[in-house]
């Protein structure tokens, strides 16, 4: 799922104000350096979401018959491949 920057913006405000309410957090550092800190660990994390989700699609499209989106089959081995890829990572 792809986020405009906006909504990334708004999410990265959301965390930082939600740690912030935190007692056994102390900033160190202004908000707003943690906010953006914040929305570059998201938007990092956007990005390997999309490389992982493109891959287990390729790797579905390379089946040698044609499995139609939004079947059965198709979830089955999306979800497997989605898997592998994140094993791959290590998460």
């Amino acid at each position: 799922m792809r986020l405009s920057r906006d909504k990334v913006n708004k999410l990265a405000h959301v965390v930082t104000d939600a740690v912030a309410d935190l007692d056994e957090v102390e900033f160190i550092e202004d908000r707003n350096t943690i906010r953006l800190e914040v929305r570059k660990i998201l938007e990092e994390l956007f990005m390997q979401e999309a490389r992982i989700d493109q891959a287990a699609r390729q790797k579905i499209e390379s089946q040698r018959r044609t499995i139609i989106e939004g079947s059965e089959e198709w979830s089955i081995l999306y979800r497997k491949y989605y898997n592998d890829e994140v094993k791959k990572l290590g998460v």
